[in-house]
């Protein structure tokens, strides 16, 4: 199973739309035994909050299945539990490295980084009012995300050390 914490300065925009785009990918593949996605924020503000409605409706228009969420922050003692912890932008990596202890184990990465943009980051509409120009560049970035770790696994599981004799 593979493990995928995606992260946001609040968890109620950028974050948790990843959480459910990636989760809509994930089952609509038939994938969902294969994977656990959450999400977090590296901030306070907003924690216990629902998803904020302009991005909820933003994900509505696309159908894409909004769950029960609160948010929640990420804690330094939950790193070793993720495969991969996905940040929205620089800001966020900032703090993820000050609430995580740092990256000994080149777990977080960025969003885009799995894309043919793999500088660019997803600015957050809390701020532009552009959700579904936010919401494009996560499906953008899932769906990359979503082959990359279908091919690791591929290759994983094809590989001679994995194979039985």
């Amino acid at each position: 199973m593979i493990w995928v914490l995606f992260i946001c300065h609040g968890n109620i925009c950028r974050s948790v739309s990843a959480e459910y785009v990636m989760q809509t990918i994930v089952a609509r593949a038939g994938r969902c035994d294969d994977f656990l996605i959450d999400s977090a924020a590296t901030s306070t503000e907003e924690i216990g909050n629902p998803i904020y409605p302009p991005m909820e409706a933003a994900l509505r228009r696309r159908g894409i299945p909004i769950g029960q969420h609160r948010a929640r922050q990420v804690r330094w003692d939950e790193y070793e539990d993720w495969d991969l912890i996905v940040a929205m932008d620089d800001e966020n990596l900032y703090y993820l490295n000050r609430c995580l202890h740092g990256d000994p184990d080149h777990r977080v990465h960025t969003l885009m980084e799995y894309t043919d943009r793999p500088d660019h980051r997803i600015e957050d509409p809390w701020y532009t009012r552009r959700f579904d120009k936010c919401l494009d560049e996560i499906v953008e970035g899932c769906r990359a995300l979503f082959r990359y770790l279908i091919e690791k696994a591929q290759e994983t599981s094809s590989s001679p050390e994995t194979q039985k004799g």
